[in-house]
């Protein structure tokens, strides 16, 4: 039996050559991510679009409908770049991102005591959310120019374009996507290969940030002292999440059927997984934490073996990025950690959260995508060479 393909292998054509060269296995389990957002959108939409006073029980599901397909246009459009082009993307998305950023103050829309969003045409977009993976690729891209020991102060250039980001990140003030993309950029910085002591002082230098941070924000002072006391003040959000997921079960009570999603406030965005696990039980749980854990696993897998060091840090950063995301919202739930507005990605809603995890995951995919002399023949001969991979 004779299986048929899109494209032949001798196929040269720009489609032809990104089905051959993709990973078609981290691909599919991004489109299957994006199959599961959509869906939990439609058990999502109508709770929350009660509790909002909107009409339309399914508003904002068919509006994640609109935002998966043009994720995946991102994906397949991206994904097809080269590395160069996707050094080029990282520059013009940083660069306007930054741009808006400074403008937030003066055009962007305030919710929950933050200027984070522009609204246009009735859609918010958060510049923060696409400045993250453009941030990791051009840190990675200099990490990459000062190791060629030719004069480049990529390092400097590096720090300069990270410290821009988290002081505009503090402005809004958004310390939740600051401790992301710091852990990130230390992340891409080790990978780098630079002496321990550097990384030492880099830790050290967040740690005092964190302090700085809490002693000057109160609301990340009061977040954390209801993680820490928990008795002695307001946990609704989080203690409705808690009971429903344990509601469900290990198969759950059924599509539509949750009651407990009805008094989580942010049942749509921050606390899908929660609605996730009422409706669907926690044997969905596992495999959609199964299905974020096996990209960000085999994409690591693939980055290490890249020959290219530009190409080897950027991609494992991406990944990083995205699991470090997924970490953080899966552990807010489950009480883990202090609650923070953080998305899951392709799971919750949102424009800006959907198109952003669209376009980490492309960027990833077209630096792993295998090209004459990408990657390093397997190690000692042990498994195979990361470009058999399907």
């Amino acid at each position: 039996m004779t299986t048929t393909h899109p494209f032949a292998r001798t196929d040269q054509s720009r489609f032809g050559v990104w089905w051959w060269t993709t990973d078609r296995l981290l691909m599919s389990a991004v489109a299957a991510l994006i199959v599961l957002g959509v869906l939990l959108s439609f058990a999502s939409s109508p709770a929350a679009a009660a509790r909002i006073g909107i009409a339309d029980p399914f508003h904002f599901a068919l509006r994640q409908c609109l935002y998966a397909a043009a994720g995946a246009a991102i994906l397949l459009s991206v994904s097809m770049l080269s590395p160069r082009g996707v050094r080029r993307a990282a520059f013009f998305i940083y660069g306007a991102s930054i741009l808006v950023m400074i403008a937030l103050p003066f055009l962007g829309h305030a919710a929950k005591g933050a200027d984070r969003w522009l609204q246009i045409a009735g859609f918010t977009l958060q510049p923060s959310e696409f400045m993250k993976p453009a941030l990791i690729v051009l840190a990675s891209w200099m990490f990459a120019e000062a190791q060629k020991g030719q004069g480049v102060p990529g390092v400097s250039i590096a720090f300069g374009l990270y410290a821009v980001a988290v002081v505009l990140l503090l402005l809004q003030p958004d310390v939740g996507q600051t401790v992301l993309i710091t852990t990130a950029f230390g992340a891409a910085f080790f990978m780098a290969g630079v002496p321990i002591r550097w990384i030492l002082g880099l830790g050290g230098g967040a740690v005092s940030g964190f302090v700085l941070i809490y002693l000057t924000f109160g609301h990340v002072a009061a977040r954390m002292h209801k993680f820490l006391s928990p008795d002695k003040t307001d946990t609704l959000q989080v203690d409705k999440a808690g009971e429903a997921i344990a509601a469900g079960g290990l198969f759950g009570r059924g599509p539509g059927e949750g009651l407990m999603k009805r008094h989580v406030p942010d049942l749509h965005t921050d606390f899908i997984f929660a609605v996730a696990g009422e409706e669907y039980g926690l044997l969905f749980l596992l495999l959609l934490i199964g299905l974020l854990g096996f990209v960000v696993i085999r994409g690591l897998y693939k980055a290490m073996r890249l020959n290219d060091p530009f190409e080897q840090i950027a991609s494992a950063g991406l990944f990083v990025l995205v699991g470090l995301q997924t970490f953080i919202n899966i552990a807010m739930v489950l009480k883990m950690i202090p609650t923070k507005g953080m998305t899951l990605p392709f799971i919750s809603y949102g424009g800006s959260s959907m198109l952003a995890s669209a376009l980490t995951l492309a960027m990833a995919l077209a630096l792993t995508r295998r090209r004459p002399g990408a990657y390093a023949p397997a190690a000692e001969g042990f498994g195979p060479s990361a470009a058999a991979l399907p």
